[in-house]
């Protein structure tokens, strides 16, 4: 029997600690252990009320996540993807796509920004996102501000 794969959304302040746990275990499986990363994943921005996280639910699983944020540039509402991974045995089928387009319709007509690891540049571009800047590095990985609107 094939299980169904959820999409879940909440606002910062709704999240149960259960899950806000498996999104914050998940994303330091991914950038921490996998990559070999250390770098400050609880940041504060988690818990900030604007604050929305996405994922994909498998029969209460966390298998893919992502981070939206809002941002204000001259009272301009903008957002930013961020911490956007999936766990390795669900690579493949289509849930990073499912996770930024949900992003996207929420963000509708906003600028959005993301900071890309470059070899993802190509991937980012399928959804109309542009390279907005230099390169550069941030904790060991090379990245590639990218701005869609």
């Amino acid at each position: 029997m094939m299980s169904t794969v959820a999409l879940k959304r909440s606002w910062a302040q709704d999240l149960d600690t259960a899950t806000l746990y498996q999104l914050l275990k998940l994303r330091v499986e991914v950038f921490v252990v996998e990559q070999k990363c250390a770098y400050p994943e609880l940041d504060g921005l988690d818990l900030v009320p604007e604050t929305r996280h996405f994922w994909l639910d498998d029969e209460g699983e966390v298998i893919s996540t992502l981070r939206l944020i809002e941002e204000y540039d001259d009272g301009v509402k903008s957002f930013r993807i961020g911490r956007l991974c999936t766990a390795v045995p669900a690579r493949g089928h289509g849930y990073t796509t499912r996770l930024v387009q949900a992003a996207l319709a929420e963000a509708g007509s906003a600028t959005v920004r993301l900071s890309a690891q470059t070899y993802l540049i190509d991937m980012y571009t399928k959804f109309g996102f542009k390279p907005d800047g230099d390169e550069f590095e941030e904790d060991g990985i090379m990245h590639v501000p990218m701005r869609k609107g």
